[in-house]
């Protein structure tokens, strides 16, 4: 049962704002606390209510906690919970990948090595039961394509066990690198660590919404109720028809000719055309009028995106006019599974062709994070990666994440 699942960060994203958000978009509240005892973990219970946030009506998943951790957790200790857990071997592998994150974040925020890094301002339990358990709701909707919008950071600052800091706080700040974001609403933060290493695990697709016909949309409410504000996390749901149908949908593409920037600032150009919504970027070389070199730079946005990419052109490079059309693309439906590799987890791209021939690409930023951790050549992570998704295709011939 293959789901797209999108998450509108409009208000940012938490732990527990996943949870109600996917409780509210269909996962039956008795599935997720079944799903939970398989951690085997005791001392806390959920509660689920209905809550307003501004004018919207989400649902609140409480973790309430009778006996708490007694002890802050390292890393290690973390794994050993999980391997010691009946969850699926799935879940373990993707909840490993959420707490390795956080880790390196938060160590990487206080100048320690991650393994160094123990868990007990963020609430051990809590991040346990927000972690496992969003992603527990992601299996039982049959998710196998997450998408998300640009994520609400939040601004002004925080108080933490360290003192004021500004909104995002340092660990976001570093979880957020390669994301598209942006500040707006009440002077708070509004997006947690939890939040954003859960939807860095779960996709590499940020960016406008895609083409869906959505089967149903949750609302998921956190603690904060900031006056005159939604605070809420708006998810989308789809099924699709039948698998290998493609999807069409109807883009801008933009183009110019340039024969007189400094190539060195090429690769920021493309920078800031992504972090404004590209859909794609290219360069191509040409030789124009009176036998000169130069580049014909193209882009595809979506059509909401239009005047971002026209400010980046105008002000980044010395284009004096610009050509735009409109192009229809047609898409092959695409999901994301995890496969483990030495140093790390990598997301395999799945896009099906027909129901029997799919095409499969690791991600090429989660092979770049494990080379520059381990030393490793990442030639040689994206080997392998190619290599565990054929194995496991070989162990499961349909293919399914």
């Amino acid at each position: 049962m293959d789901a797209h699942l999108h998450f509108d960060c409009y208000s940012g994203i938490s732990g527990d704002m996943t949870l109600g958000a996917l409780v509210d978009v269909g996962v039956p509240f008795p599935d997720l606390v079944s799903g939970l005892k398989r951690l085997r973990l005791s001392g806390f219970t959920l509660r689920k209510r209905r809550v307003h946030r501004g004018a919207i009506h989400a649902t609140k998943v409480d973790v309430i906690i009778a006996k708490g951790l007694q002890h802050p957790l390292s890393l290690r200790r973390i794994h050993q919970i999980l391997d010691a857990s009946r969850l699926s071997d799935k879940i373990k592998q993707q909840s490993r990948s959420v707490f390795d994150l956080l880790a390196e974040a938060e160590g990487h925020a206080h100048r320690v090595a991650k393994d160094h890094v123990h868990f007990h301002e963020v609430g051990v339990l809590d991040s346990f039961v927000d972690i496992v358990g969003g992603l527990i709701c992601c299996d039982l909707l049959g998710v196998t394509r997450v998408t998300a919008s640009p994520v609400n950071v939040g601004t002004g600052t925080l108080q933490s066990a360290h003192g004021i800091l500004p909104a995002p706080g340092p660990a976001v700040a570093i979880l957020a690198k390669g994301i598209p974001i942006y500040s707006a609403g009440p002077a708070r933060e509004l997006t947690t660590p939890t939040g954003m290493a859960l939807l860095r695990t779960l996709t590499a697709e940020f960016g406008s919404m895609p083409v869906m016909t959505p089967t149903a949309i949750g609302y998921g409410a956190g603690d904060a109720d900031p006056a005159g504000w939604p605070n809420a996390l708006r998810v989308f749901l789809a099924r699709p028809s039948a698998r290998g149908t493609r999807e069409r949908d109807t883009v801008m593409q933009v183009e110019t000719n340039l024969d007189d920037v400094n190539p060195q600032t090429y690769e920021y150009v493309m920078e800031q055309l992504f972090s404004r919504g590209a859909l794609d970027v290219t360069l191509a070389p040409v030789i124009m009028k009176r036998g000169r070199p130069g580049i014909v730079l193209t882009c595809l946005a979506a059509p909401a995106q239009l005047d971002e990419i026209l400010d980046v052109l105008f002000e980044e490079t010395t284009a004096l006019g610009v050509r735009i059309r409109e192009v229809m693309r047609q898409i092959l439906p695409r999901r994301f599974i995890s496969v483990k590799v030495r140093g790390g987890v990598v997301r395999m791209k799945i896009a099906d062709v027909n129901e029997t021939t799919a095409k499969a690409a690791p991600e090429y930023l989660d092979c770049k994070g494990i080379a520059e951790r381990t030393g490793r050549p990442v030639k040689e992570v994206l080997e392998d990666a190619a290599l565990a998704y054929a194995k496991q295709r070989v162990a499961r011939p349909t293919g399914r994440g």
